[in-house]
């Protein structure tokens, strides 16, 4: 908690604790390529750290629910992909 008292007070328009971070490069998801795009990026995350070999073998991930298994909490498909 400390460490986000900190940041926190590096900023003017935080009140007391910073947990996002404000250097991201936000993007406008324009099209249904770009969020399947970006959805598949994140779930592929925890395969390129070396924690899993399947995107779906991560627990804590929404790729299990993508592949119509099912995952920790119900309902979480932001996004049905579907192929054009």
């Amino acid at each position: 908690m400390d460490f986000f008292l900190k940041e926190g007070s590096k900023s003017s328009n935080v009140n007391q604790y910073q947990f996002w971070r404000h250097d991201n490069k936000p993007i406008e998801l324009w099209s249904n390529h770009v969020i399947s795009q970006k959805i598949n990026y994140v779930h592929q995350n925890p395969v390129e750290a070396g924690l899993v070999f399947r995107a779906e073998d991560y627990r804590y991930s929404s790729a299990i629910d993508y592949s119509d298994e099912k995952g920790l909490l119900n309902d979480v498909v932001a996004f049905r992909m579907f192929d054009f």
